[in-house]
């Protein structure tokens, strides 16, 4: 069983690091864990939130975030489709709605969380209009 476990987590790191974002939660913390990495948590409404296209758009799709994220961050977006086209598994659902329950009750959109690698939260924001280096520091800010 557990040299299982090690080639489940091997595989999702292999997967999760040519695109960054994690598939489940799940794995995203467990793949904090392994790496001692934080979790950069999303909640977004990625067909309907216009902030949330914008932050996808300005900061999570350029370049530097993406280089800066592949060596210090592992990524979760928990993201909240409206559009039938765009409707996630419904195990993925169920999963993204406990994580809105504990760390988002309010509902806000975009929020993005920093989580240590036993999901304690260390900072929070949201859209920011600013670079993504500005970005990447404020995100860091809530590491120290």
């Amino acid at each position: 069983m557990r040299k299982l476990t090690y080639i489940v987590v091997f595989l999702v790191s292999v997967t999760g690091h040519a695109q960054n974002w994690q598939r489940s939660y799940t794995d995203a913390v467990a793949l904090a864990q392994n790496e001692d990495k934080p979790i950069i948590l999303i909640f977004s409404g990625s067909d309907w939130c216009a902030p949330c296209i914008k932050l996808d758009r300005t900061i999570w799709q350029s370049q530097d975030f993406k280089a800066h994220a592949r060596d210090n961050y592992i990524l979760y977006k928990a993201d909240f489709p409206r559009k039938k086209a765009n409707q996630l598994p419904e195990k993925i659902k169920i999963e993204n709605q406990g994580l809105a329950n504990t760390f988002n009750p309010e509902g806000h959109f975009p929020l993005v969380l920093v989580l240590n690698k036993n999901q304690k939260v260390l900072g929070k924001t949201g859209y920011q209009k600013i670079s993504p280096g500005a970005y990447i520091s404020l995100l860091n800010t809530f590491l120290k």
